[in-house]
């Protein structure tokens, strides 16, 4: 019998959450975050981690520049092919598959048109999230930005269901 207190916990919690995070985890990629994008350009990651029964758990992480170490040079974020290459390679050398990805704006968490059309993983269900201020800490719950993408460059806005959609408290 697999049983989990925490699991259990989480359930009752945030019975509809997507993707969830362990706070530790969250906290460190959004002062990375910060750190990367230096409180004045964009900066972001992809999200790493296994998907069971429609629910997404982040385990690790891939900063974009570290894939592609001009990621940032235009004040956005922008990956090359290689890149991606890269992000693929990562995830079958750590068994983990890419749950969503994360980047910050400089104002408010909505999504551009440019994040619109270029999502960075184009399949239905990815999650897209949007830190504000250039993620400065603390960020309050329900003010991030979170995207699904639905195909054909179409997105649902998750971002009002934020805590239920994206568990990030300490049962995770």
């Amino acid at each position: 019998m697999n049983f989990s207190i925490k699991a259990t916990i989480r359930a009752l919690l945030a019975p509809r959450h997507r993707l969830h995070c362990n706070r530790h985890r969250w906290r460190a990629v959004v002062h990375e975050l910060e750190r990367r994008g230096e409180r004045r350009h964009e900066a972001g990651a992809f999200l790493l981690g296994r998907e069971l029964d429609g629910r997404r758990e982040v385990l690790d992480v891939v900063y974009y520049d570290d894939l592609d170490p001009n990621a940032y040079s235009t004040g956005i974020c922008i990956l090359h092919a290689d890149a991606f290459a890269k992000l693929w390679a990562e995830c079958r050398r750590r068994s983990l598959t890419v749950v969503a990805d994360v980047h910050v704006h400089g104002g408010s968490a909505h999504q551009s048109e440019s994040d619109r059309t270029n999502p960075m993983v184009a399949r239905s269900g990815h999650i897209a999230i949007i830190i504000p201020s250039f993620a400065a800490w603390p960020v309050p719950a329900g003010h991030l930005g979170i995207y699904e993408y639905q195909g054909r460059h179409e997105w649902q806005d998750r971002t009002k269901a934020d805590t239920a959609y994206f568990y990030r408290g300490c049962w995770s």
